[in-house]
């Protein structure tokens, strides 16, 4: 049961700092309580867990350009992150964790400005067929975090300047680009800026679960924590992750997701496998790349492995199967 509401804004516009603090209180999620963190990154584009950075977004012209790239806990895909977006983090223990609730404050505070937003599709938010907003979700044992983007006057040149979506999810939205595909929230209220949102998402908030909500202060932070996160998320290990020379490359576009698998095969068994994937749940890819190390780089023996798995949905077991099946 929800006893409690908290609230937090953050002052600056580093996203590994944000992100710490998103761990942060993830991990010190306190029993009957949800908070919401509202947060802005200066220009960044930020990839999901299991993502191939150097695929999904032009690096090297970001950086030239002085942003930056981040990488988040969560499953899902690329998204671009500058000032006139604002970012929204609800944070709960697995037992008051609810999405729809969730889900509802944002699409209560848009209403509330006039703005008919609705949720489609499996995780994003939209008015008139464009998206505002794009949703991911993190649940672990200590706590749960669904986070997510809201555009009210962003950049989308620049985001269509950095993403690299692949040619093959673009068709399957339906759309040729990634500007031709999302929209800011003031293209359908003229003039809306980013506070002005923030106080209708904190209105929301309360309205939603039916109580008033307390501000957390930066001293509820542990300074040292913070920076240990920090540090893990600014390093150039998570953010671009390992470079390996792999003997075969696999890529499928499910339902799900898409899936590019990188195998090196030593010695006739797979040595070292990489997962990479824009999918939501990113413990199946995560699982996915350690089950497949040691087993003999064959169809069948490798589709009998993702069988065998315990994460994700049968379904998606079953297309990975097909797809080495398929592919060696």
């Amino acid at each position: 049961m929800i006893r409690s509401l908290r609230t937090f804004v953050t002052e600056g516009f580093d996203p590994y700092d944000n992100l710490a603090r998103e761990a942060y209180l993830t991990s010190h999620a306190r029993a009957g309580e949800v908070v919401l963190y509202l947060w802005q990154n200066d220009r960044t584009v930020v990839v999901g867990r299991n993502q191939n950075c150097f695929k999904e977004c032009r690096v090297a012209l970001l950086e030239a350009e002085g942003g930056h790239l981040a990488r988040r806990p969560s499953g899902g895909g690329a998204v671009y992150h500058d000032r006139g977006n604002l970012n929204f983090s609800f944070v709960a223990r697995r037992e008051d964790y609810d999405v729809g609730h969730q889900l509802s404050v944002i699409l209560h505070a848009c209403r509330a400005l006039g703005i008919p937003a609705e949720a489609t599709g499996r995780n994003d938010l939209t008015v008139s067929g464009k998206k505002f907003s794009g949703n991911a979700f993190l649940e672990k044992r200590a706590g749960c975090c669904h986070h997510g983007t809201i555009l009210i006057h962003a950049d989308t040149a620049a985001a269509e300047r950095y993403l690299s979506a692949s040619r093959e999810k673009l068709a399957s939205k339906g759309v040729a680009s990634v500007r031709a595909r999302i929209a800011n929230l003031a293209d359908f209220r003229p003039g809306l800026t980013v506070p002005e949102m923030r106080a209708a998402l904190f209105t929301a908030f309360e309205s939603v679960y039916g109580l008033s909500a307390s501000l957390l202060a930066p001293e509820d932070f542990d300074p040292g924590a913070l920076a240990s996160l920090r540090e893990s998320f600014a390093s150039d290990a998570w953010r671009y992750g390992e470079k390996l020379d792999f003997t075969y490359e696999i890529s499928r576009r499910f339902l799900w997701g898409g899936l590019t698998l990188l195998l090196r095969a030593e010695d006739g068994a797979v040595a070292r496998c990489r997962a990479e994937s824009d999918a939501m749940d990113a413990d199946f890819i995560a699982a996915l790349a350690p089950a497949l190390e040691g087993v003999a780089c064959r169809a069948e023996p490798l589709a009998q492995r993702v069988l065998q798995l315990g994460a994700g949905e049968a379904a998606w077991r079953e297309d990975v199967a097909s797809m080495l099946r398929e592919a060696l």
